[in-house]
Protein backbone atom coordinates (compact mmCIF):
# COMPACT_ATOMS: atom_id res chain seq x y z
CA UNK A 1 0.00 0.00 0.00
CA UNK A 2 1.36 3.52 -0.96
CA UNK A 3 2.12 5.48 2.20
CA UNK A 4 -0.47 8.50 2.50
CA UNK A 5 2.48 11.39 2.36
CA UNK A 6 3.46 9.35 -1.25
CA UNK A 7 0.09 9.84 -2.36
CA UNK A 8 -0.24 13.23 -1.52
CA UNK A 9 2.85 14.18 -2.94
CA UNK A 10 1.84 12.42 -6.29
CA UNK A 11 -1.30 14.64 -6.09
CA UNK A 12 0.40 17.92 -5.41
CA UNK A 13 2.62 17.31 -8.26
CA UNK A 14 -0.30 16.32 -10.96
CA UNK A 15 -2.29 19.12 -9.81
CA UNK A 16 0.92 21.19 -10.32
CA UNK A 17 1.57 20.26 -13.86
CA UNK A 18 -1.76 21.02 -14.76
CA UNK A 19 -1.75 24.26 -15.60
CA UNK A 20 1.59 24.19 -18.00
CA UNK A 21 0.45 21.14 -19.42
CA UNK A 22 -3.32 22.49 -20.17
CA UNK A 23 -1.58 25.55 -21.60
CA UNK A 24 0.54 24.30 -23.60
CA UNK A 25 -2.03 21.83 -25.11
CA UNK A 26 -4.62 24.46 -26.04
CA UNK A 27 -2.11 27.62 -26.88
CA UNK A 28 0.42 25.15 -28.64
CA UNK A 29 -0.49 22.08 -29.94
CA UNK A 30 -3.49 23.14 -31.00
CA UNK A 31 -3.03 26.08 -33.44
CA UNK A 32 0.85 24.19 -34.40
CA UNK A 33 -1.78 20.90 -35.23
CA UNK A 34 -4.73 22.72 -36.99
CA UNK A 35 -2.07 25.05 -39.28
CA UNK A 36 -0.63 21.34 -40.17
CA UNK A 37 -3.89 20.42 -40.70
CA UNK A 38 -4.90 22.84 -42.74
CA UNK A 39 -1.76 22.49 -44.81
CA UNK A 40 -1.51 18.56 -45.30
CA UNK A 41 -5.66 17.29 -45.36
CA UNK A 42 -6.93 20.63 -46.89
CA UNK A 43 -9.78 19.13 -48.02
CA UNK A 44 -9.96 16.29 -44.85
CA UNK A 45 -8.20 13.78 -46.65
CA UNK A 46 -4.30 13.54 -46.04
CA UNK A 47 -2.22 14.91 -49.08
CA UNK A 48 0.91 13.47 -49.28
CA UNK A 49 1.30 14.20 -52.83
CA UNK A 50 0.46 17.58 -52.28
CA UNK A 51 3.65 18.54 -49.36
CA UNK A 52 5.86 15.77 -51.88
CA UNK A 53 5.44 18.59 -54.70
CA UNK A 54 6.07 21.34 -51.81
CA UNK A 55 9.19 19.81 -51.04
CA UNK A 56 10.07 19.87 -54.66
CA UNK A 57 9.59 23.47 -56.14
CA UNK A 58 12.52 25.01 -56.64
CA UNK A 59 11.65 28.31 -54.73
CA UNK A 60 11.33 25.78 -51.65
CA UNK A 61 14.73 24.06 -52.34
CA UNK A 62 16.20 27.46 -52.51
CA UNK A 63 14.59 29.19 -49.10
CA UNK A 64 15.76 25.51 -47.28
CA UNK A 65 19.35 25.78 -49.08
CA UNK A 66 19.84 29.38 -48.03
CA UNK A 67 18.33 28.86 -44.38
CA UNK A 68 20.91 26.21 -44.12
CA UNK A 69 23.81 28.15 -45.80
CA UNK A 70 23.30 31.29 -43.73
CA UNK A 71 23.23 29.52 -40.81
CA UNK A 72 26.02 27.44 -40.65
CA UNK A 73 27.86 29.99 -42.42
CA UNK A 74 27.19 32.59 -39.69
CA UNK A 75 27.51 29.90 -37.32
CA UNK A 76 31.00 29.30 -38.02
CA UNK A 77 32.16 32.79 -38.04
CA UNK A 78 30.48 33.88 -34.85
CA UNK A 79 32.14 30.96 -33.23
CA UNK A 80 35.59 31.72 -35.17
CA UNK A 81 35.60 35.25 -34.08
CA UNK A 82 33.53 34.99 -30.16
CA UNK A 83 36.62 32.19 -29.03
CA UNK A 84 39.09 34.58 -29.25
CA UNK A 85 37.12 37.06 -27.74
CA UNK A 86 36.12 34.70 -25.04
CA UNK A 87 39.91 34.64 -24.47
CA UNK A 88 39.90 38.22 -23.76
CA UNK A 89 37.72 39.28 -21.99
CA UNK A 90 37.32 36.22 -19.30
CA UNK A 91 41.40 35.33 -18.66
CA UNK A 92 43.30 38.54 -19.86
CA UNK A 93 43.58 41.12 -17.67
CA UNK A 94 42.21 44.06 -20.14
CA UNK A 95 41.45 47.56 -18.47
CA UNK A 96 37.63 47.94 -19.59
CA UNK A 97 37.25 44.19 -20.22
CA UNK A 98 33.73 44.60 -17.92
CA UNK A 99 32.46 47.37 -19.96
CA UNK A 100 33.55 45.72 -23.30
CA UNK A 101 31.65 42.29 -22.28
CA UNK A 102 28.40 44.55 -21.66
CA UNK A 103 29.46 46.05 -24.91
CA UNK A 104 29.55 42.78 -26.76
CA UNK A 105 26.33 41.41 -24.84
CA UNK A 106 24.42 44.91 -26.22
CA UNK A 107 23.31 43.02 -29.73
CA UNK A 108 22.01 39.97 -28.20
CA UNK A 109 19.24 42.12 -25.99
CA UNK A 110 17.88 43.81 -29.18
CA UNK A 111 15.04 42.76 -31.05
CA UNK A 112 15.79 40.86 -34.32
CA UNK A 113 14.07 43.34 -36.34
CA UNK A 114 16.20 46.61 -34.74
CA UNK A 115 19.34 44.85 -35.85
CA UNK A 116 18.12 44.61 -39.15
CA UNK A 117 17.45 48.30 -39.37
CA UNK A 118 20.68 48.86 -37.97
CA UNK A 119 22.44 47.16 -40.64
CA UNK A 120 20.26 48.67 -43.22
CA UNK A 121 21.39 52.18 -41.87
CA UNK A 122 25.10 51.01 -41.49
CA UNK A 123 25.00 49.28 -45.46
CA UNK A 124 22.92 51.39 -47.65
CA UNK A 125 23.83 53.46 -50.07
CA UNK A 126 23.77 56.61 -48.12
CA UNK A 127 25.37 54.93 -44.38
CA UNK A 128 29.03 54.75 -43.47
CA UNK A 129 29.73 51.23 -45.81
CA UNK A 130 27.96 51.75 -48.23
CA UNK A 131 30.37 51.73 -50.48
CA UNK A 132 31.23 48.02 -50.15
CA UNK A 133 28.15 47.18 -51.72
CA UNK A 134 26.04 44.78 -49.18
CA UNK A 135 23.23 46.37 -48.75
CA UNK A 136 20.20 43.94 -50.28
CA UNK A 137 23.18 40.92 -50.13
CA UNK A 138 23.12 37.71 -48.93
CA UNK A 139 26.59 38.94 -46.70
CA UNK A 140 24.45 41.48 -44.91
CA UNK A 141 22.00 38.80 -43.98
CA UNK A 142 24.97 37.02 -42.60
CA UNK A 143 27.09 39.93 -40.82
CA UNK A 144 23.85 40.57 -39.18
CA UNK A 145 23.31 37.61 -37.86
CA UNK A 146 27.21 37.15 -36.45
CA UNK A 147 26.61 40.97 -35.05
CA UNK A 148 23.11 39.66 -33.26
CA UNK A 149 25.06 35.74 -32.31
CA UNK A 150 28.35 36.84 -30.81
CA UNK A 151 27.08 37.36 -27.40
CA UNK A 152 26.34 33.71 -26.65
CA UNK A 153 29.77 32.56 -27.90
CA UNK A 154 31.58 35.14 -26.18
CA UNK A 155 29.32 34.53 -22.55
CA UNK A 156 28.97 30.61 -23.08
CA UNK A 157 32.63 29.96 -23.37
CA UNK A 158 34.19 32.62 -21.27
CA UNK A 159 32.57 31.80 -18.16
CA UNK A 160 33.28 28.01 -18.41
CA UNK A 161 37.00 28.88 -19.71
CA UNK A 162 37.17 31.01 -16.39
CA UNK A 163 36.08 28.38 -14.34
CA UNK A 164 38.38 25.59 -15.65
CA UNK A 165 40.83 24.37 -13.36
CA UNK A 166 44.34 26.01 -14.79
CA UNK A 167 46.17 23.15 -12.87
CA UNK A 168 46.49 20.99 -15.81
CA UNK A 169 47.68 24.05 -17.96
CA UNK A 170 50.32 24.98 -15.59
CA UNK A 171 51.34 21.56 -15.20
CA UNK A 172 51.56 20.66 -18.76
CA UNK A 173 53.58 24.29 -18.95
CA UNK A 174 56.04 23.22 -16.73
CA UNK A 175 57.03 20.48 -18.76
CA UNK A 176 58.13 22.59 -21.49
CA UNK A 177 55.11 22.69 -23.28
CA UNK A 178 54.64 26.09 -25.50
CA UNK A 179 51.24 27.96 -25.07
CA UNK A 180 50.34 26.60 -28.73
CA UNK A 181 50.79 23.72 -27.85
CA UNK A 182 49.10 23.78 -24.00
CA UNK A 183 45.95 25.55 -25.90
CA UNK A 184 46.03 22.76 -28.20
CA UNK A 185 46.37 20.10 -26.20
CA UNK A 186 44.81 20.74 -22.89
CA UNK A 187 42.74 23.77 -22.67
CA UNK A 188 40.80 22.86 -26.22
CA UNK A 189 39.89 19.28 -25.95
CA UNK A 190 38.29 20.98 -21.95
CA UNK A 191 36.57 23.79 -24.17
CA UNK A 192 35.07 21.56 -26.91
CA UNK A 193 31.32 20.82 -24.93
CA UNK A 194 31.22 24.38 -24.28
CA UNK A 195 31.92 26.39 -28.00
CA UNK A 196 29.69 22.93 -29.48
CA UNK A 197 27.13 23.88 -27.08
CA UNK A 198 27.05 27.72 -27.86
CA UNK A 199 27.67 26.59 -31.63
CA UNK A 200 24.35 24.62 -31.50
CA UNK A 201 22.61 27.41 -30.12
CA UNK A 202 23.73 29.89 -32.45
CA UNK A 203 22.98 27.55 -35.75
CA UNK A 204 19.49 27.20 -33.38
CA UNK A 205 19.20 31.41 -33.73
CA UNK A 206 20.83 31.68 -36.93
CA UNK A 207 17.99 29.57 -38.37
CA UNK A 208 15.08 31.42 -36.53
CA UNK A 209 16.13 35.37 -36.86
CA UNK A 210 12.46 36.17 -38.29
CA UNK A 211 12.34 39.93 -38.19
CA UNK A 212 16.26 40.05 -38.85
CA UNK A 213 16.03 37.92 -42.42
CA UNK A 214 12.65 39.68 -43.12
CA UNK A 215 14.60 43.59 -43.11
CA UNK A 216 17.42 42.44 -44.65
CA UNK A 217 16.31 39.59 -47.23
CA UNK A 218 12.91 40.86 -48.20
CA UNK A 219 11.55 38.59 -50.97
CA UNK A 220 14.40 37.50 -52.76
CA UNK A 221 16.41 35.98 -49.53
CA UNK A 222 13.91 34.08 -47.84
CA UNK A 223 14.80 31.94 -44.84
CA UNK A 224 12.33 28.81 -43.74
CA UNK A 225 10.91 30.95 -41.32
CA UNK A 226 10.01 34.12 -43.17
CA UNK A 227 8.59 32.34 -46.18
CA UNK A 228 6.28 30.71 -43.98
CA UNK A 229 5.10 34.34 -43.24
CA UNK A 230 5.19 35.05 -46.99
CA UNK A 231 3.04 32.36 -47.92
CA UNK A 232 0.48 32.74 -45.34
CA UNK A 233 0.42 36.53 -45.73
CA UNK A 234 0.76 37.24 -49.32
CA UNK A 235 -0.24 34.33 -51.08
CA UNK A 236 -2.53 32.47 -48.86
CA UNK A 237 -0.36 29.09 -49.12
CA UNK A 238 -1.23 27.49 -46.27
CA UNK A 239 -0.34 23.66 -47.47
CA UNK A 240 3.10 25.33 -48.56
CA UNK A 241 3.44 27.00 -45.10
CA UNK A 242 2.74 24.28 -43.50
CA UNK A 243 4.74 21.66 -45.07
CA UNK A 244 7.71 24.38 -44.33
CA UNK A 245 6.77 24.48 -40.94
CA UNK A 246 6.64 20.65 -40.34
CA UNK A 247 10.60 21.18 -41.87
CA UNK A 248 11.52 23.49 -39.68
CA UNK A 249 10.05 21.78 -36.46
CA UNK A 250 11.98 18.95 -37.17
CA UNK A 251 15.41 20.45 -37.96
CA UNK A 252 14.89 22.56 -34.79
CA UNK A 253 14.14 19.68 -32.33
CA UNK A 254 17.27 17.83 -33.96
CA UNK A 255 19.04 21.07 -33.05
CA UNK A 256 17.25 21.45 -29.27
CA UNK A 257 18.26 17.73 -28.83
CA UNK A 258 21.91 18.26 -29.70
CA UNK A 259 22.19 21.83 -27.62
CA UNK A 260 21.02 19.38 -24.73
CA UNK A 261 23.09 17.00 -25.08
CA UNK A 262 26.30 19.38 -24.93
CA UNK A 263 24.60 21.36 -22.43
CA UNK A 264 24.75 18.42 -19.86
CA UNK A 265 28.14 18.01 -20.55
CA UNK A 266 29.02 21.13 -19.84
CA UNK A 267 27.40 21.31 -16.93
CA UNK A 268 28.95 17.91 -15.60
CA UNK A 269 32.42 18.92 -16.80
CA UNK A 270 35.14 19.54 -13.72
CA UNK A 271 35.35 23.27 -12.61
CA UNK A 272 38.20 24.43 -10.40
CA UNK A 273 37.43 24.27 -6.35
CA UNK A 274 39.75 27.36 -5.66
CA UNK A 275 37.23 29.81 -8.08
CA UNK A 276 38.65 28.95 -11.65
CA UNK A 277 42.02 30.65 -13.31
CA UNK A 278 43.47 34.08 -12.39
CA UNK A 279 43.35 36.62 -15.09
CA UNK A 280 46.50 36.55 -16.82
CA UNK A 281 48.34 39.86 -17.68
CA UNK A 282 49.00 41.37 -21.46
CA UNK A 283 51.85 39.96 -23.25
CA UNK A 284 53.60 40.76 -26.61
CA UNK A 285 52.27 37.00 -27.42
CA UNK A 286 48.87 38.07 -26.95
CA UNK A 287 48.69 40.72 -30.60
CA UNK A 288 47.18 37.89 -32.37
CA UNK A 289 43.88 38.07 -30.08
CA UNK A 290 44.02 41.20 -28.63
CA UNK A 291 43.57 42.66 -32.50
CA UNK A 292 40.99 39.96 -33.36
CA UNK A 293 38.69 41.10 -30.21
CA UNK A 294 39.67 44.74 -31.71
CA UNK A 295 37.93 44.13 -34.72
CA UNK A 296 34.81 42.21 -32.71
CA UNK A 297 34.61 45.84 -30.90
CA UNK A 298 34.75 48.08 -33.33
CA UNK A 299 32.17 45.41 -35.60
CA UNK A 300 29.67 45.29 -32.97
CA UNK A 301 29.83 49.29 -32.12
CA UNK A 302 29.63 50.75 -35.71
CA UNK A 303 25.97 49.84 -36.26
CA UNK A 304 24.89 50.68 -32.65
CA UNK A 305 26.37 54.38 -33.28
CA UNK A 306 25.49 54.53 -37.10
CA UNK A 307 21.79 53.84 -36.11
CA UNK A 308 21.89 56.53 -33.13
CA UNK A 309 23.46 59.04 -35.61
CA UNK A 310 21.49 58.71 -38.53
CA UNK A 311 18.25 58.94 -35.87
CA UNK A 312 19.95 62.06 -35.60
CA UNK A 313 20.50 63.79 -38.46
CA UNK A 314 18.02 65.13 -40.47
CA UNK A 315 18.65 66.99 -43.76
CA UNK A 316 22.58 66.97 -43.15
CA UNK A 317 21.86 68.69 -39.85
CA UNK A 318 21.56 67.19 -36.17
CA UNK A 319 18.13 67.53 -34.92
CA UNK A 320 15.65 65.60 -33.03
CA UNK A 321 12.74 65.96 -35.49
CA UNK A 322 12.60 62.20 -36.06
CA UNK A 323 11.87 61.53 -32.28
CA UNK A 324 9.53 64.38 -32.53
CA UNK A 325 7.49 62.54 -35.36
CA UNK A 326 7.31 59.60 -32.83
CA UNK A 327 4.63 61.45 -31.70
CA UNK A 328 2.73 62.39 -34.99
CA UNK A 329 3.11 59.46 -36.76
CA UNK A 330 -0.90 59.42 -37.50
CA UNK A 331 -0.54 63.00 -38.95
CA UNK A 332 3.06 62.27 -41.41
CA UNK A 333 2.31 58.50 -42.00
CA UNK A 334 0.19 55.54 -42.52
CA UNK A 335 0.63 53.99 -39.33
CA UNK A 336 -2.38 54.51 -37.48
CA UNK A 337 -0.88 55.22 -33.72
CA UNK A 338 2.49 56.84 -32.08
CA UNK A 339 5.41 55.32 -31.55
CA UNK A 340 4.98 56.10 -27.67
CA UNK A 341 1.59 54.20 -27.65
CA UNK A 342 3.03 51.67 -29.70
CA UNK A 343 6.03 51.86 -27.23
CA UNK A 344 3.53 51.64 -23.86
CA UNK A 345 1.48 49.09 -25.87
CA UNK A 346 4.52 47.09 -25.59
CA UNK A 347 5.64 47.08 -21.83
CA UNK A 348 1.81 46.56 -21.08
CA UNK A 349 1.60 42.62 -23.26
CA UNK A 350 5.84 42.41 -22.36
CA UNK A 351 4.53 42.66 -18.48
CA UNK A 352 1.43 40.67 -18.55
CA UNK A 353 3.36 37.82 -21.25
CA UNK A 354 6.08 37.57 -18.37
CA UNK A 355 3.97 37.40 -15.39
CA UNK A 356 2.43 34.63 -17.02
CA UNK A 357 5.68 32.70 -18.25
CA UNK A 358 6.96 32.78 -15.16
CA UNK A 359 4.05 31.45 -13.84
CA UNK A 360 3.92 28.81 -15.89
CA UNK A 361 7.82 28.03 -15.87
CA UNK A 362 8.18 27.99 -12.39
CA UNK A 363 5.71 25.14 -12.22
CA UNK A 364 7.90 23.15 -15.00
CA UNK A 365 10.65 23.79 -13.31
CA UNK A 366 9.52 22.30 -9.53
CA UNK A 367 8.33 19.86 -10.99
CA UNK A 368 11.67 18.99 -13.38
CA UNK A 369 13.74 19.50 -10.73
CA UNK A 370 11.62 16.73 -8.49
CA UNK A 371 13.43 14.14 -6.80
CA UNK A 372 12.65 10.84 -9.13
CA UNK A 373 13.15 7.59 -6.72
CA UNK A 374 11.96 5.26 -9.78
CA UNK A 375 13.63 5.04 -13.79
CA UNK A 376 9.78 6.05 -15.00
CA UNK A 377 9.64 8.81 -12.73
CA UNK A 378 13.15 10.30 -14.57
CA UNK A 379 11.97 9.62 -17.74
CA UNK A 380 8.66 11.16 -17.50
CA UNK A 381 10.73 13.82 -15.84
CA UNK A 382 12.84 14.35 -18.65
CA UNK A 383 9.96 13.99 -21.37
CA UNK A 384 8.23 16.86 -19.26
CA UNK A 385 11.01 19.24 -19.51
CA UNK A 386 12.04 18.73 -23.25
CA UNK A 387 8.08 19.52 -24.16
CA UNK A 388 8.51 23.04 -22.80
CA UNK A 389 11.04 23.50 -25.53
CA UNK A 390 9.04 22.71 -28.31
CA UNK A 391 7.42 26.13 -28.40
CA UNK A 392 11.55 27.14 -29.32
CA UNK A 393 11.35 24.16 -32.60
CA UNK A 394 8.04 25.98 -34.00
CA UNK A 395 8.20 29.29 -35.80
CA UNK A 396 5.98 32.05 -34.15
CA UNK A 397 4.87 33.10 -37.42
CA UNK A 398 3.33 29.75 -37.42
CA UNK A 399 1.76 29.85 -34.21
CA UNK A 400 0.73 33.20 -34.88
CA UNK A 401 -1.18 32.50 -37.94
CA UNK A 402 -2.15 28.77 -36.12
CA UNK A 403 -4.63 30.98 -33.26
CA UNK A 404 -6.26 32.96 -36.12
CA UNK A 405 -7.15 29.77 -38.26
CA UNK A 406 -8.03 27.58 -34.99
CA UNK A 407 -9.22 29.44 -31.81
CA UNK A 408 -12.14 30.97 -33.98
CA UNK A 409 -15.20 28.98 -32.36
CA UNK A 410 -17.03 28.71 -29.07
CA UNK A 411 -15.63 28.06 -26.34
CA UNK A 412 -11.92 29.48 -27.67
CA UNK A 413 -13.15 32.17 -30.03
CA UNK A 414 -10.29 34.65 -29.12
CA UNK A 415 -9.34 36.01 -32.53
CA UNK A 416 -10.16 39.61 -31.39
CA UNK A 417 -9.20 39.02 -27.55
CA UNK A 418 -6.07 40.74 -26.19
CA UNK A 419 -4.99 38.63 -24.39
CA UNK A 420 -3.84 36.32 -27.65
CA UNK A 421 -0.61 38.48 -27.88
CA UNK A 422 0.31 38.37 -24.60
CA UNK A 423 -0.17 34.16 -24.75
CA UNK A 424 2.20 34.14 -28.02
CA UNK A 425 4.89 35.95 -26.34
CA UNK A 426 4.71 34.26 -23.04
CA UNK A 427 4.81 31.21 -25.11
CA UNK A 428 8.11 32.46 -26.62
CA UNK A 429 9.73 33.13 -23.51
CA UNK A 430 8.62 29.86 -21.45
CA UNK A 431 11.19 27.77 -22.59
CA UNK A 432 14.01 30.70 -21.26
CA UNK A 433 11.97 31.42 -18.32
CA UNK A 434 12.85 27.35 -17.52
CA UNK A 435 15.93 27.11 -18.53
CA UNK A 436 17.13 29.77 -16.26
CA UNK A 437 15.28 28.15 -13.42
CA UNK A 438 16.06 24.40 -13.90
CA UNK A 439 19.71 24.88 -13.07
CA UNK A 440 19.15 27.48 -10.06
CA UNK A 441 16.62 24.92 -8.52
CA UNK A 442 19.17 21.50 -9.00
CA UNK A 443 21.94 23.32 -7.47
CA UNK A 444 19.62 23.80 -3.98
CA UNK A 445 21.31 20.81 -1.96
CA UNK A 446 18.45 18.16 -1.21
CA UNK A 447 19.39 17.51 2.35
CA UNK A 448 18.39 21.01 3.49
CA UNK A 449 14.78 20.31 2.27
CA UNK A 450 15.33 16.91 4.31
CA UNK A 451 16.49 18.76 7.35
CA UNK A 452 13.38 21.22 7.59
CA UNK A 453 11.16 18.76 7.08
CA UNK A 454 12.72 16.43 9.32
CA UNK A 455 12.48 19.49 11.82
CA UNK A 456 8.82 19.87 11.39
CA UNK A 457 8.94 22.08 8.50
CA UNK A 458 5.59 22.07 6.25
CA UNK A 459 6.61 21.33 2.47
CA UNK A 460 5.56 25.09 1.62
CA UNK A 461 8.32 26.63 4.81
CA UNK A 462 10.67 24.04 3.08
CA UNK A 463 9.93 25.67 -0.07
CA UNK A 464 10.06 29.78 1.51
CA UNK A 465 12.97 28.69 3.69
CA UNK A 466 15.47 26.95 1.53
CA UNK A 467 14.58 26.96 -2.09
CA UNK A 468 13.20 30.99 -1.88
CA UNK A 469 16.17 32.51 -0.71
CA UNK A 470 18.28 30.85 -3.42
CA UNK A 471 15.88 30.90 -6.39
CA UNK A 472 15.04 34.80 -6.14
CA UNK A 473 17.75 36.70 -8.28
CA UNK A 474 17.43 33.47 -10.87
CA UNK A 475 13.95 34.82 -10.61
CA UNK A 476 14.92 38.26 -11.47
CA UNK A 477 16.85 36.80 -14.48
CA UNK A 478 14.31 34.86 -15.90
CA UNK A 479 12.01 38.24 -15.76
CA UNK A 480 14.43 40.01 -17.21
CA UNK A 481 15.09 37.78 -19.84
CA UNK A 482 10.84 37.42 -20.67
CA UNK A 483 10.68 41.12 -20.64
CA UNK A 484 13.14 41.83 -23.29
CA UNK A 485 12.38 38.76 -25.42
CA UNK A 486 8.31 39.88 -25.23
CA UNK A 487 9.72 43.35 -26.34
CA UNK A 488 11.06 42.09 -29.12
CA UNK A 489 8.50 39.71 -30.35
CA UNK A 490 7.88 40.41 -34.06
CA UNK A 491 6.86 36.75 -35.34
CA UNK A 492 3.15 36.00 -33.57
CA UNK A 493 2.79 39.79 -32.81
CA UNK A 494 2.38 40.91 -36.64
CA UNK A 495 -0.32 38.17 -37.06
CA UNK A 496 -1.88 39.27 -33.86
CA UNK A 497 -1.84 43.10 -33.27
CA UNK A 498 -4.38 45.57 -33.97
CA UNK A 499 -3.80 47.90 -36.58
CA UNK A 500 -4.89 50.82 -34.16
CA UNK A 501 -2.80 49.15 -31.54
CA UNK A 502 0.63 48.05 -33.00
CA UNK A 503 3.81 47.09 -30.61
CA UNK A 504 6.20 49.05 -31.52
CA UNK A 505 8.27 46.18 -33.54
CA UNK A 506 5.46 46.07 -35.46
CA UNK A 507 5.48 50.16 -36.11
CA UNK A 508 8.78 49.80 -36.85
CA UNK A 509 8.43 47.40 -39.48
CA UNK A 510 5.71 49.16 -41.21
CA UNK A 511 7.63 52.29 -41.27
CA UNK A 512 11.19 50.51 -43.34
CA UNK A 513 8.28 48.99 -45.58
CA UNK A 514 6.87 52.12 -46.83
CA UNK A 515 9.26 55.10 -48.80
CA UNK A 516 9.72 58.16 -47.64
CA UNK A 517 12.12 60.12 -45.46
CA UNK A 518 9.89 60.81 -43.12
CA UNK A 519 9.34 57.06 -42.18
CA UNK A 520 12.35 55.79 -42.74
CA UNK A 521 13.48 58.90 -39.82
CA UNK A 522 10.74 57.87 -37.80
CA UNK A 523 11.94 54.04 -38.12
CA UNK A 524 15.68 55.04 -37.36
CA UNK A 525 14.12 57.09 -33.94
CA UNK A 526 11.93 53.85 -33.07
CA UNK A 527 14.89 51.61 -33.25
CA UNK A 528 16.77 53.94 -30.88
CA UNK A 529 14.05 53.66 -28.76
CA UNK A 530 13.30 49.83 -28.14
CA UNK A 531 16.72 49.00 -28.40
CA UNK A 532 17.64 51.32 -25.21
CA UNK A 533 14.64 49.92 -23.38
CA UNK A 534 15.68 46.19 -24.35
CA UNK A 535 19.36 46.65 -23.41
CA UNK A 536 18.58 48.73 -20.07
CA UNK A 537 16.27 45.48 -19.08
CA UNK A 538 19.35 43.44 -20.02
CA UNK A 539 21.84 45.17 -18.03
CA UNK A 540 19.85 44.90 -14.87
CA UNK A 541 19.44 41.46 -15.68
CA UNK A 542 23.71 41.28 -15.76
CA UNK A 543 23.72 42.62 -12.62
CA UNK A 544 21.40 40.09 -10.62
CA UNK A 545 22.41 37.12 -12.32
CA UNK A 546 24.21 34.53 -10.43
CA UNK A 547 27.62 32.82 -12.01
CA UNK A 548 26.67 31.05 -15.06
CA UNK A 549 22.79 31.06 -14.41
CA UNK A 550 21.14 32.86 -17.73
CA UNK A 551 23.66 32.02 -20.14
CA UNK A 552 22.78 29.30 -22.83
Amino acid sequence: MTPPHLVTRRLGAAALALLPLAFLAVFFLLPVAGMLVRGFAPDGHLDLAGAFEVLTRRRTLQVIAFTAGVSLLGTVLTVALGVPTAYVLYRLDVPGRHWLRALIVMPFAMPTVVVGVMFRSLLAPGGPLGFLGLDGTWMAVVLALVFFNLAVVVRTVGTFWASLDPRTEEAAAALGASPRRVFVTVTLPALAPAILSAGAVVLLFCATAFGLVLTLGGLRYSTVETEIYLLTTSFLDLQGAAVLAAVQFVAVIALLWVGDVLRRRVEAAPRSARGGARTLKVRRRHWAVLTATAAVTLFVAAPIATLIVRSLRVGGHWSWANYRALGRLADLTAVETTGWAALNMSWRIAVDATLLALVLGLCVAVLVTGHARTATGRVTRGVFDAAFMLPLGVSAVTVGFGFLITLDRPPLDLRSSPILIPIAQALVALPLVVRVLVPALRGIDDRQRQAAATLGASPWRVWRTVDLPALWRPLLAATGFALAVSLGEFGATSFLARPDQPTLPVVIYQLISRPGAVNAGAALAASVVLAVTTSVVMTIVERVRVGSLGTF
